[in-house]
C-alpha cells in the first residue's frame, strides 16, 4: 500500500458519517492511448510511466539513457479510464461530488460518457458537482480522464500572441521548454541534478462523494480540506510573538455541501500516544462563506508542551478534533489533525542597539526562533525524492528522515520547483523533530502574470497553505528560489531598462499574491518572497501589501539577508575569504559521484568508466539548455570540474583494474566535496560568534532524485556518501575547526557552540608526520583550556606555518576538544568530545604513509573495530556492499596509529542474509596511491 492511502486514515482523518466515500485508488483502470494501439492496466495513484513499465510496455525509466529515449510518453496525450463505478446512489436526493487531490497536469475529465471539466494545475484540488449529469446518465458509471502533453501544451501556451516573454538569460532552461507558463512541477521539464520525464497521471488520491441532499437541517457536508492554525495571542506574521500568552487556535473547514444555518464547531485536543484528553470546548466567532467555516478559541498554554526541534527538546503532538454540529448538536461531520504547540519566526528585524554594542553589525537579523529562542539551523536542502511521486513510500522518506536526524540536522529547506511535499512526510518531520522550510513552486525563472496566471495560483496557494498550516515541523513560507538574487538581477545586468516593469511584475505575484495568502490563513508562519533575499525594509500591517522589499538598497558596513554560494574553480576551494558573509547560508555546494554500488542500479557494466557516454549523459551539469540528447560540449565542463578538483587536492587513483579504477575516482570526488562543505560549514558556524552573526547552515543537497553525478549527501537508495558522514560530525554542538590563510600562512583554531549555554574544556594539539611520528620541536602548545559562550565561537590557537621549522608535506596537525556543557531545555551536564585535522598543503602534495589499517568485526558487540597500525589514515572510510543499506556510527575519520576506533552501525535493510558483515572495507585516502 502506498503511503498515501496509509497517511489519509491515521493522521488527517475526516469522519465521513453517513456519506457514501468512494476511494477511486487501486487498480481498476485502464491506461490507453489509442493512436499508439497502447492498453494496458493502470492504477490511481500513478502516472503514464509507472503504469507502462508496470506493464513491460517500457522498461526501467532510470536506467541508462531511458530519460531520453522515452521522450514519447510525455510528447503524447494518455486516458485513464475506470472500471464501472458501483454502489452510487441516483436519486435526486443525493448530491454527488468528483474529488481529485492531484491531477497532472492538464486534463479533460469525462463521467458517465459527458463532459465534467478541464484542468491545469498539477497542485490544486478539484471538486466537481456531478448530480446531474449522474441523475440523468443512461451510460456507464465511469470516469474518463485524458491528459494532455505538458510539454506540448507548454509550447502552444508560449506560442500565443501577445505572451509574455523575458531578457535573454532570465528564463534557465534545462531541457524541456517553457515550464514557466504552466503549473506544473518545474523540476520535471529537467534541472541539472535529475531527469525531465514530465509525467502525467492521477498523482494523489481521487474519491466520489455522495451526500444526502435536504431542504431541512439533516443534510450532509463533507470536509474536503481544513485549515487549524495555533498562535500566540496578538500574533502577526513575521513578527516574534510574546511567549507569556494564550494560545489562539482559529479552526477553518473546507466544506463540499451547504452547511445549514445555526451550526457550531466543538473541539476536541488529546495526547497523542495516551490519548488523554486535555481540553475540549465550543469555539467561537463563528464565520461562514459558501464553502466554509471558521471558528477561534483561547487555549490555557500551561496544558500543553512546547513542540522543540531536534537537539533542541522534546516533540510532543497533539491531536485536535473539530466537529461540525447541526442545531440539534448532531455531528455532521468531524475532522482530527494531529499538531504541535510551537511559535516559530524568521527575525529580520533590524538589529538593535543593544546587539550592535554585543558587537553584533548593523543592517538587519536572518534568523529563526523557536518559541522565542534564536538557534543555530543546521541542514540541507531537501528535493523531490522521485521523478514519480507516487512511489514515494512512508518506509522510504522514514528512512530518509532517520538519515536527517542520524546526521545532526534540525531544519531542511524544501526547495522550491518540486511538487508541495504531502502531509505525511510532513508527518514524519513532526515526530523526527525536523523544521520544514517551505516554499510555493517558482524557481530559476520569471513568471507570467496575466489574471488567468494569478487566480490559477492563487487557487493552489490557498489549498496547499490551509492543508499544511497545523505542522508544527512547517518553519516558513518561501516565494520561490533564487528569484530576487538571480532572476531580478540578471534582469538588470541584460535589460537594466526594463527592470521597473520586471520587478513590478514579481512583486505582483510574490508579494500581492501570495503573501496575502499566507497571511490570510495563517498567523504563525512566516513568508518571504524569494529564497535568498536582503529581507525586507519596512513591514507594516496597515499598509495594503505590507511588506517592501530591500532588494539592494544595501548601506556599507551593514550586513542583511541570507546566501547562496556555488564557485566551480576548485582552485578557490578552501578559501575562507571567498565564502559570502552573511547571517544565514541557505544553499551552497558542489558535484560529486555517486559510489560504485548505486552506479550498478542504473547502467550497463560496460559503462562503468568515468567518461563513458552512458555516465556522462547522465551528469546534467551542465544542462543543454533544450531537448539536444548528446550534450557532450556542456556535460564535459562539469565531469573535468569534478576531477581537476580532485587532481588540484587529493592524490588520485591509478589502478589497473578498470572497476575498482572507476570506483575509487568516484569515492575521490565524493572526498573533495565533503571537505569542501566541511570548510564551509565550519566558517559559517564560526560567524555566530563574530559580527554578522551568522546563525544557519543549510548545505546543497540532502537526496538525490536519481542515480547520477549530483551535490547530494545521500545517493537515490538511501546509501550515505561522504558528504552525509562529515556533515554529520560538523555538525555536532560543539566542534573544533581550523582555518589557514594560504597568502599569509596564518592560521586559527576555534572552538564553535550551538548550545545555548556556556561550555568549558580543554583543546589539545598535536603534530604528527604521516607515519604516525609526533612532532615535537614547534611552537604550538599540547592543549590549551577554553569557556565558549552560548552560541558563540572562541578561538583556542593561532600561529604562522612561517615559523614552523616543519617539513608540511609530511605534517598534518590532530585536534581535538573536551568539553562540558548542557543541551537546550535539559538540567544535565554531559561531555561533547569533537576531532579534527589541519594540513597546510593540499593532500596531493602530502607523503602520505601506509597507515596499515585492520579491521576486525566482533559478533559479541555487533561492532567493527578499524586501526591504523602503521601511519596515519586520513579519510577513513568503512564501505559496506550492495545488497544492505545501512549507516555507520562514524566515517570518513582520522586515525592515529595504536588507536583503534569502535564503529556501530544502524541497519535499514539486508538481502544478503546477514552476510554482509565479512564483506565490510576499509580503505584510506593512501589505497589512491596503489595500483591493487
Amino acid at each position: 500500500m502506498i503511503a498515501w492511502q496509509i497517511f489519509a486514515g491515521l493522521l488527517i482523518t475526516t469522519c465521513v458519517l453517513a456519506q457514501n466515500v468512494i476511494d477511486l485508488s487501486g487498480k481498476d483502470w485502464t491506461l490507453q492511448n489509442l493512436p499508439l494501439n497502447i492498453s494496458v492496466p493502470g492504477s490511481v495513484p500513478s502516472q503514464a510511466h509507472l503504469d507502462l513499465y508496470a506493464a513491460q510496455v517500457i522498461g526501467d525509466p532510470y536506467y541508462g539513457l531511458n530519460d531520453f529515449s522515452l521522450r514519447w510518453i510525455v510528447d503524447s496525450n494518455w486516458t485513464y479510464v475506470s472500471a464501472p463505478i458501483s454502489g452510487l446512489d441516483t436519486t435526486s436526493t443525493t448530491q454527488t461530488w468528483l474529488l481529485f487531490n492531484g491531477l497532472d497536469t492538464f486534463t479533460s475529465i469525462e463521467f458517465c460518457g459527458k463532459h465534467v471539466a478541464a484542468t491545469n494545475n498539477q497542485f490544486r484540488q478539484y471538486y466537481f458537482d456531478v448530480s446531474k449529469i449522474l441523475q440523468d446518465s443512461t451510460a456507464e458509471h465511469a470516469l474518463s480522464i485524458n491528459f494532455g502533453s505538458s510539454t506540448g501544451i507548454a509550447d502552444q501556451i508560449a506560442a500565443e500572441p501577445g505572451q509574455e516573454s523575458w531578457p535573454f538569460g532570465v528564463e534557465i532552461n534545462y531541457e524541456f521548454l517553457n515550464r514557466q507558463f504552466i503549473r506544473k512541477e518545474q523540476s520535471d521539464f529537467g534541472w541539472d541534478w535529475g531527469p525531465a520525464f514530465a509525467p502525467a497521471g492521477i498523482w494523489q488520491p481521487a474519491y466520489i462523494i455522495q451526500l444526502f441532499s435536504s431542504s431541512n437541517d439533516s443534510s450532509e457536508v463533507h470536509i474536503r480540506n481544513s485549515d487549524f492554525d495555533i498562535s500566540r495571542t496578538g500574533q502577526l506574521n513575521n513578527l516574534p510573538p510574546n511567549q507569556n500568552v494564550p494560545w489562539l487556535l482559529n479552526a477553518s473547514l473546507d466544506l463540499l455541501g451547504v452547511a445549514p444555518e445555526g451550526v457550531s464547531l466543538q473541539y476536541v485536543i488529546a495526547e497523542s500516544v495516551s490519548n488523554k484528553t486535555v481540553s475540549t470546548g465550543s469555539l467561537t466567532n463563528i464565520t461562514r462563506t459558501n464553502d466554509s467555516i471558521t471558528g477561534t478559541t483561547f487555549l490555557d498554554p500551561s496544558a500543553y508542551e512546547l513542540w522543540w526541534p531536534r537537539g533542541l527538546g522534546s516533540q510532543p503532538l497533539y491531536n485536535i478534533t473539530v466537529s461540525l454540529l447541526d442545531s440539534n448538536n448532531k455531528i455532521l461531520a468531524a475532522v482530527n489533525k494531529r499538531t504541535g504547540f510551537r511559535t516559530i519566526v524568521l527575525n529580520m528585524e533590524v538589529i538593535s542597539d543593544g546587539q550592535i554594542a554585543q558587537g553584533i553589525a548593523p543592517g538587519n537579523n536572518w534568523h529563526f526562533e523557536i518559541n522565542g529562542h534564536e538557534f543555530y539551523a543546521k541542514g540541507s536542502n531537501y528535493i523531490p525524492p522521485d521523478a514519480f511521486w507516487p512511489r514515494v513510500t512512508e518506509k522510504k522518506m522514514r528512512q530518509l528522515f532517520d538519515s536527517v536526524t542520524a546526521g545532526n540536522q534540525n531544519m531542511l529547506r524544501v526547495w522550491a520547483s518540486g511538487a508541495y511535499t504531502p502531509d505525511f512526510i510532513y508527518d514524519i518531520a513532526d515526530q523526527e523533530g525536523v523544521l520544514m522550510w517551505s516554499e510555493f513552486e517558482f524557481g530559476d525563472a520569471l513568471y507570467p502574470v496575466n489574471q488567468e496566471f494569478i487566480d490559477n495560483v492563487r487557487e493552489e496557494a490557498i489549498y496547499n497553505v490551509r492543508r499544511v498550516n497545523h505542522h508544527p515541523s512547517l518553519a516558513l513560507w518561501a516565494g520561490g528560489n533564487e528569484l530576487e538574487s538571480l532572476e531580478l538581477s540578471t534582469v538588470n545586468k541584460t535589460a537594466p531598462d526594463e527592470y521597473g516593469r520586471y520587478q513590478a511584475e514579481y512583486e505582483q505575484l510574490f508579494l500581492d499574491t501570495l503573501l496575502p495568502v499566507v497571511y490570510a490563513n495563517s498567523k504563525s508562519i512566516s513568508f518571504i518572497p524569494s529564497s535568498t533575499t536582503n529581507g525586507y525594509i519596512e513591514l507594516n500591517f496597515s499598509l495594503p501589501v505590507p511588506m517592501i522589499q530591500r532588494y539592494n538598497n544595501k548601506t556599507e558596513g551593514s550586513v542583511y539577508g541570507d546566501t547562496d554560494y556555488y564557485n566551480y574553480d576548485s582552485a578557490q576551494a578552501f578559501n575562507y575569504s571567498s565564502y559570502p558573509v552573511g547571517r544565514f547560508a541557505n544553499e551552497f555546494g558542489y558535484h560529486s559521484m555517486p559510489s560504485l554500488q548505486t552506479w550498478r542500479q542504473a547502467v550497463s557494466p560496460s559503462d562503468l568508466h568515468f567518461n563513458s557516454t552512458t555516465i556522462q549523459l547522465r551528469n546534467h551539469h551542465y544542462p543543454p539548455g533544450d531537448r539536444n540528447i548528446s550534450n557532450f560540449v556542456n556535460t564535459t565542463k562539469g565531469m573535468g570540474e569534478m576531477t581537476i578538483a580532485a587532481q588540484r587536492w587529493y592524490p588520485v587513483p591509478n589502478k589497473t583494474d578498470s572497476i575498482a579504477n572507476f570506483s575509487s575516482w568516484c569515492h575521490v570526488t565524493q572526498i573533495f566535496q565533503a571537505g569542501f562543505y566541511k570548510s564551509e560549514i565550519q566558517f559559517y558556524r564560526r560567524g555566530s560568534g563574530f559580527e554578522n552573526r551568522q546563525l544557519g547552515s543549510l548545505y546543497w543537497q540532502l537526496e538525490d532524485i536519481w542515480q547520477a553525478p549530483t551535490w547530494a549527501g545521500i545517493e537515490y537508495d538511501g546509501r550515505w556518501k561522504v558528504l552525509h558522514y562529515v556533515a554529520k560530525d560538523i555538525y555536532q554542538p560543539i566542534i573544533i575547526s581550523p582555518f589557514y590563510d594560504s597568502t599569509t600562512g596564518g592560521f586559527e583554531i576555534y572552538v564553535t557552540s550551538d548550545l545555548w549555554s556556556s561550555a568549558s574544556g580543554s583543546a589539545t594539539f598535536q603534530w604528527y608526520q604521516w607515519d604516525g611520528t609526533p612532532i615535537t620541536n614547534t611552537s604550538t602548545p599540547s592543549s590549551a583550556n577554553f569557556e565558549v559562550g552560548a552560541l558563540n565561537t572562541t578561538r583556542v590557537l593561532t600561529g604562522n606555518t612561517n615559523d614552523y621549522n616543519i617539513d608540511f608535506d609530511n605534517a598534518v596537525l590532530y585536534l581535538k576538544i573536551s568539553a562540558q556543557g548542557q543541551l537546550p531545555n535539559t538540567d544535565q551536564t554531559r561531555t561533547f568530545y569533537h576531532e579534527n585535522f589541519f594540513h597546510p598543503l593540499p593532500l596531493s602534495k602530502a607523503k602520505l604513509a601506509d597507515p596499515g589499517i585492520t579491521l576486525s568485526y566482533s559478533n559479541v558487540t555487533k561492532n567493527f573495530t578499524v586501526e591504523a597500525t602503521t601511519g596515519v589514515a586520513v579519510w577513513t572510510w568503512l564501505d559496506n556492499p550492495a545488497g544492505t543499506l545501512l549507516n555507520f556510527d562514524a566515517n570518513a575519520f582520522i586515525l592515529l596509529p595504536g588507536q583503534p576506533r569502535e564503529v556501530g552501525y544502524t541497519l535499514k535493510s539486508d538481502n544478503t542474509g546477514g552476510e554482509w558483515v565479512n564483506d565490510v572495507t576499509v580503505q584510506s585516502l593512501w589505497n589512491n596511491t596503489l595500483a591493487d
